[in-house]
C-alpha cells in the first residue's frame, strides 16, 4: 500500500487551508538581515519586508539541509513509502539540488523531485493538482507521469515596479535592466521553459502600459482556451485588484482566484510593485 507525501517550499504561496486540507509538507526559505534571520511565512510577513527595504535589502537562503533531513526522517517514522517534491524553479534557487541530496539519504522512501520552472501559484497549481490526485488514490507512478503535463498548461507573467531588486538578488536572468530603467521601459517577465530563468516576454514604456499589456496577454490566451485565473501581488494591492477585475469575467475563465501577497522571500527579490498573472489551462 502506497503512502505518498507531498512536499513543496514556501514560495509556492499556497493558502494555509490548502496546506492543511491536503497535509502538504512545506519547507521554508530563510530571510537574512545583518542582525537577524527569519523563516519565510513563519516568523516574518511580506509587510515587514516592504516596510524595511529602505533601511536594508536582506538576502535569502534556501530551506536548511537540517530542516529537509528532519522532514524525511519524520516521513520514515510515519511509514511513508513515497514522496513527491515540487520545487521553485531550479533556475532561481539551489533548493532542487539540496532536496535531491537529502532524499538520497533516505532510500526507503521512493522520491520524485520536480522542478516546477515556475514561481508562486504557478508552482502552487502543480502542488495542488498533485494533492488532489493523491487524495483520489491515484498511484505514485501515474502522478509522476501526469506532473509534466500539468506544468505544460501553466502560463505565468509578471511586472515589477523596478528591476532593482531582481538585479541585486541575482535573479535578473535574461531580463535586460539598466538602460531600460533609464528609459522607463517596463518588461513583461515570464520564465523560460528550458532553463527556468526569467526572460523578457514583451516590453512597453511606463507602468500603466505594462499593466494594460498584462491584461491583453491574459485575454489573448483566454480567447483560445478555458483557464483558471490567479492574480498575486507584491505590495501592489490596488493595481492587482484592478487587473483581476479586468480579466475575471472573461467567458473562458473557469474560476478566478485573487491569491493576495507573495511570500516574504518573493518580496525580497521582486521588490514593491509586482503584479503577477497565472493561467492554468483546463480541459
Amino acid at each position: 500500500m502506497e503512502k505518498i507525501a507531498l512536499i513543496t517550499d514556501s514560495t509556492s504561496d499556497l493558502s494555509n487551508s490548502t496546506i492543511e486540507r491536503y497535509n502538504i509538507k512545506v519547507l521554508h526559505y530563510r530571510i537574512i538581515y545583518k542582525d537577524k534571520e527569519f523563516i519565510d511565512k513563519v516568523t516574518i510577513t511580506p509587510e515587514y519586508v516592504y516596510d524595511n527595504l529602505d533601511k536594508e535589502i536582506p538576502t535569502s537562503s534556501m530551506p536548511s539541509m537540517s530542516e529537509m533531513e528532519d522532514l524525511f526522517t519524520n516521513l520514515e517514522k510515519e511509514n511513508y513509502t513515497h514522496a513527491i517534491v515540487v520545487t521553485l524553479s531550479a533556475g532561481l534557487t539551489g533548493f532542487y539540488n539540496g532536496v535531491k541530496l537529502v532524499s538520497e539519504n533516505h532510500p526507503k522512501i521512493k522520491t520524485y523531485i520536480f522542478d516546477s520552472k515556475s514561481i508562486s501559484l504557478g508552482e502552487g497549481f502543480i502542488v495542488t493538482n498533485c494533492a488532489k490526485l493523491i487524495e483520489k488514490g491515484v498511484s505514485f507512478d501515474e502522478i509522476v507521469r501526469t506532473i509534466p503535463i500539468v506544468r505544460s498548461k501553466i502560463d505565468l507573467f509578471f511586472v515589477v515596479g523596478t528591476l532593482e531588486y531582481l538585479k541585486k538578488g541575482g535573479r535578473i536572468g535574461k531580463v535586460a535592466g539598466t538602460i531600460g530603467e533609464l528609459l522607463n521601459i517596463k518588461p513583461i517577465v515570464s520564465i523560460d521553459n528550458n532553463d527556468g530563468k526569467y526572460y523578457t516576454y514583451d516590453k512597453v514604456r511606463g507602468r500603466k502600459k505594462s499593466l494594460s499589456r498584462l491584461v491583453e496577454i491574459a485575454n489573448g490566451i483566454l480567447d483560445k482556451k478555458k483557464c483558471k485565473l490567479c492574480i498575486v501581488h507584491g505590495h501592489a494591492l490596488e493595481d492587482s485588484k484592478k487587473i483581476f477585475d479586468s480579466i475575471k469575467n472573461h467567458k473562458n475563465v473557469t474560476s478566478a482566484i485573487f491569491g493576495g501577497a507573495l511570500s516574504p522571500v518573493g518580496g525580497v527579490h521582486s521588490g514593491p510593485g509586482l503584479v503577477g498573472l497565472v493561467l492554468f489551462e483546463e480541459e
